[in-house]
């Protein structure tokens, strides 16, 4: 078992939640239920899915959540996409969010790569 609340991509992944959190609660009611919903359950999968791997006892049980957690964030950043594409978020919030959504890919890839060694 690993301790998740060491991990950095953890922790980026909580600090990502609390960013996509804040980015939704701007959108129009009527996509609070939505996209919205979805950008936020995606998010907040990332880190419980680290978090659930860390828990189990094998390593093998820990990369299939891993990759959840990437299954998750590849999910968000396709609705990041959409939410730029009708306009939700402007250009600024997109770039910020692609390149964090991007950077969290890497890390868990890297983790994921790592128990495979």
């Amino acid at each position: 078992m690993h301790n998740f609340r060491e991990l950095k991509v953890w922790k980026i992944s909580i600090q990502f939640s609390k960013l996509i959190f804040t980015t939704i609660k701007a959108f129009p009611t009527e996509h609070k239920f939505g996209i919205a919903n979805q950008m936020f359950r995606s998010a907040v999968s990332i880190p419980s899915n680290i978090a659930e791997g860390c828990g189990r006892k094998s390593d093998n049980e820990l990369k299939q959540f891993i990759s959840i957690s990437i299954g998750s964030a590849f999910e968000l950043e396709t609705q990041i996409v959409i939410a730029r594409e009708v306009d939700l978020i402007n250009e600024e919030q997109y770039e910020i969010l692609e390149t964090q959504i991007k950077e969290i890919q890497r890390m868990l890839t890297g983790f994921l790569r790592s128990l495979s060694t």
